[in-house]
């Protein structure tokens, strides 16, 4: 198994596009590129740590290539956006590629300039490629967010829907 860690703005959403890629082993949520030890949720949202929150993928390389997480990571957010993505704003929602290898890093870099080469985007891409540094886990109630909301949801609909 291999490693890959993105940052594309709020964790959840980035988390729950990589979870449905076959050959994605496992997946959580954390945060990445900081100064703080131990950063938790509120300490990453108000700023003051410099770590982006960011999803960490274990997947199999004979399953899925890092090229194609690569351009998954370019679909699901806009790498031209400095520090926001939609409505969330600051460092922490940077576009970000933490490389784990020095392989890792060169593709990552000939995959942002094929891409800001392609013209599909009017502005250039900001897209960070650095190295990996430490890795802190987010809270057990971040892991997998989206799909447990909806997991609630489906439930809470169901007694509501029965006599």
């Amino acid at each position: 198994m291999e490693k890959a860690t993105f940052g594309a703005g709020c964790f959840w959403r980035v988390e729950a596009a990589f979870r449905k890629v076959p050959g994605v082993v496992s997946t959580s949520v954390g945060y990445m590129g900081g100064h703080f030890e131990h950063p938790c949720y509120l300490d990453v949202l108000s700023r003051i740590t410099g770590h982006a929150e960011v999803c960490q993928v274990k997947y199999d390389p004979e399953r899925v290539s890092y090229e194609e997480l690569l351009a998954i990571f370019w679909q699901i957010h806009d790498p031209t956006s400095l520090n926001r993505q939609g409505a969330d704003r600051g460092e922490q929602y940077r576009s970000v590629i933490f490389c784990h290898t020095p392989q890792q890093a060169t593709i990552a870099q000939q995959s942002k300039e094929r891409l800001d080469r392609s013209g599909k985007y009017d502005k250039p891409i900001v897209t960070a490629i650095e190295s990996a540094s430490q890795y802190w886990l987010a809270s057990e109630e971040h892991q997998q967010y989206l799909e447990k909301k909806q997991r609630r949801q489906t439930q809470s609909n169901q007694q509501i829907v029965s006599p």
